[in-house]
């Protein structure tokens, strides 16, 4: 039989950052609207493009999806008009999720306008980088 080393704070805390790592995880990927309209790439294994539905993203609103493994989000501030932005952060990379005409930080409580991208509310003071969109019939592209 091996004895064991006793379980430290510090790998109490690793353990923990883990387990907080894969919650995260699992939470964007419940968030990613897949099953909604969202996809990761143009069928041609071209992960530096993202296609979602227009019907998906509601007039006023916004949906998150991704490209490859980078969130991002795609709002429809009004009929046809669509603005994509990166979802990471800029305070500290953190995930940003759509409210209604904005995006907010759950980390730090920063707030971005859903059509421009600028800050509404720090901690974040520069505004989200903004990635090409275009719309043809339903779909929408979104590429870096």
């Amino acid at each position: 039989m091996t004895e064991s080393a006793p379980l430290t704070r510090r790998t109490l805390v690793q353990l923990g950052g883990v387990s907080a790592a894969g919650a995260g995880v699992l939470l964007l990927a419940a968030c990613t609207p897949q099953g909604s309209g969202a996809s990761t790439g143009d069928g041609s294994g071209n992960s530096g493009v993202a296609t979602v539905s227009l019907s998906s993203i509601p007039v006023g609103g916004a949906v998150s999806a991704s490209i490859g493994s980078t969130p991002i989000v795609v709002a429809q501030p009004s009929a046809g008009t669509v603005v994509a932005f990166s979802a990471v952060c800029t305070h500290q990379g953190c995930t940003v999720a759509p409210q209604g005409k904005e995006f907010d930080c759950p980390c730090h409580g920063s707030r971005f306008d859903a059509t421009t991208g600028d800050v509404i509310q720090g901690p974040a003071r520069t505004p989200l980088t903004k990635l090409k969109a275009s719309v043809s019939g339903d779909k929408v592209t979104v590429t870096q």
